[in-house]
């Protein structure tokens, strides 16, 4: 049975993935940060009568990350699957308005702590002689650049660098390493510190038009790695070509993903 790793996996895009790998029967680990939310997880995905392990987990630390690897191997024997999807916003201001704490927290989460479990899960996987890393990109990836997301475009940027130059180092090793690009999703991402989505209007007028739901993403994202067997692969939910159609399509057919 297929063993999965996911973090930042208590809601959004992990939450949505952890549930359908476990509709096609693999082991799951969730973790996040909050031990409140993982059980609130764990205690959901479980009552769909799936076994589930989840971990509390602060990707900023290392020392929780090899807690996440080594308390998931001891509870399922082996670790096939390990995604690196942890990840938070900045608050939406400019570079010069952020503090030295919000910085730091945005480094240190969406790069360092993906290095780290990369880093990780790569050591343990060569010692077990197979498995697969996932690292998830997002705004920014592609070198697109926005006020406001300044500094987690850069760390999604060079997250893309370092995945790409991983696979190129494991090239001759069984360990596969890519990259998963869900495109625009209708998450708590959104949204402010205040739970208002950021620039409301052009917000719900874009992703009415390219976002999709987490649940959508996941069914693509998941099936796409479980039949993977390439290293350095990229796998990619809204392509260039999906997104001009949508576009030409918005004129007819109008989408609401705000509806409560």
């Amino acid at each position: 049975m297929t063993t999965v790793v996911i973090t930042g996996s208590s809601r959004g895009l992990g939450y949505a993935m952890a549930k359908v790998f476990l509709q096609e029967n693999c082991n799951v680990t969730i973790c996040s940060r909050s031990q409140n939310q993982v059980q609130q997880a764990v205690n959901t995905l479980s009552s769909h009568g799936k076994t589930v392990l989840g971990v509390s987990c602060d990707v900023r630390h290392r020392d929780d990350i090899e807690n996440v690897w080594r308390r998931s191997v001891d509870r399922w024997g082996a670790i096939d699957i390990w995604i690196n999807n942890a990840g938070i916003n900045q608050q939406g201001h400019a570079l010069h308005d952020l503090s030295p704490q919000e910085v730091q927290s945005v480094l240190d989460t969406n790069l360092r702590g993906a290095i780290f479990g990369t880093q990780i899960a790569l050591s343990g996987m060569l010692q077990q002689g197979h498995g697969q890393i996932f690292n998830v990109e997002g705004f920014g990836s592609n070198d697109m650049q926005r006020k406001g997301l300044n500094l987690y475009g850069t760390t999604k940027r060079a997250l893309t660098h370092f995945t790409t130059a991983c696979a190129k180092e494991t090239s001759d090793t069984p360990i596969l390493i890519g990259l998963l690009s869900p495109g625009m999703m209708v998450t708590d991402f959104l949204k402010d510190p205040t739970g208002e989505l950021r620039d409301g209007h052009n917000t719900k007028r874009i992703f009415n038009i390219l976002g999709d739901a987490p649940d959508t993403v996941a069914r693509f994202l998941v099936t796409k790695i479980l039949h993977n067997r390439h290293n350095g692969a990229h796998i990619i939910w809204l392509t260039k070509r999906k997104a001009l159609w949508r576009f030409a399509r918005s004129a007819f057919v109008k989408r609401d993903l705000f509806t409560d």
